[in-house]
């Protein structure tokens, strides 16, 4: 109950005061974090005689955006970039856990906006590529009577999106802290290799393909 308990680190001192919870700082750090490796990572980038860091850069880069681009074709290429950047905060913040943070994701308001901004990312590409009409028809499709269960697709989505990363990520916390409890010493290590780092990455690839998925479903 703890964990689940969003702590107030600060309050903004402005329109009555505006809560700062602990999820959004340790977001903002991740933000930075972010922003400093990429101008790190891009700073003397060559196109002959590249060195070893642009080469992996490089290769990190590439193997996202084909991850993305073999999901959503030509069509979907305009929204790579959010995809890539999502899957790099949610990664980021599963495993931020083990330098002593709270992680964001075990905060189900940060995972419902994740959701939400998916979900109308999702809309927003179906509008795109079929024009408004035709968006609005899609909701009849096959036959008009399932319309009620297509619109309502648009709430059941978000609440899956979110419920699913943040359930996962909280229960990972659950299962490591019982472990801590029956063997504190030896057993967590490799428990932890799994739950606090692979889960995490696991996690961060399912909530970006169902995003990227429903966004091809909505365009086609």
């Amino acid at each position: 109950m703890e964990e689940l308990n969003c702590k107030t680190v600060f309050t903004i001192p402005v329109f009555g005061g505006i809560p700062v919870a602990e999820s959004i700082v340790v977001t903002w750090i991740i933000m930075a974090v972010l922003v400093l490796l990429s101008v790190i990572l891009v700073r003397n980038l060559k196109v002959e005689n590249v060195g070893r860091k642009q080469l992996l850069l490089e290769t990190g880069i590439s193997f996202l955006y084909d991850f993305f681009y073999g999901i959503l074709g030509e069509k979907g290429k305009r929204y790579i970039t959010y995809l890539m950047t999502v899957v790099l905060y949610i990664g980021i913040a599963n495993i931020i856990g083990l330098c002593g943070f709270k992680s964001p994701t075990k905060d189900l308001n940060v995972t419902v906006a994740l959701a939400v901004m998916s979900i109308v990312l999702i809309e927003y590409s179906g509008i795109h590529a079929k024009g408004s009409k035709k968006w609005l028809k899609s909701f009849a499709e096959p036959i008009a009577i399932v319309a009620p269960i297509n619109v309502l697709e648009l709430f059941i989505r978000p609440l899956s999106l979110s419920m699913r990363l943040f359930g996962n990520v909280l229960g990972s916390f659950v299962v490591m802290e019982l472990l801590k409890i029956v063997m504190p010493i030896l057993l967590p290590i490799p428990f932890s290799i799994y739950f606090d780092i692979f889960d995490g990455f696991i996690q961060a690839y399912v909530f970006v393909f169902l995003t990227a998925l429903f966004m091809k479903e909505k365009m086609e």
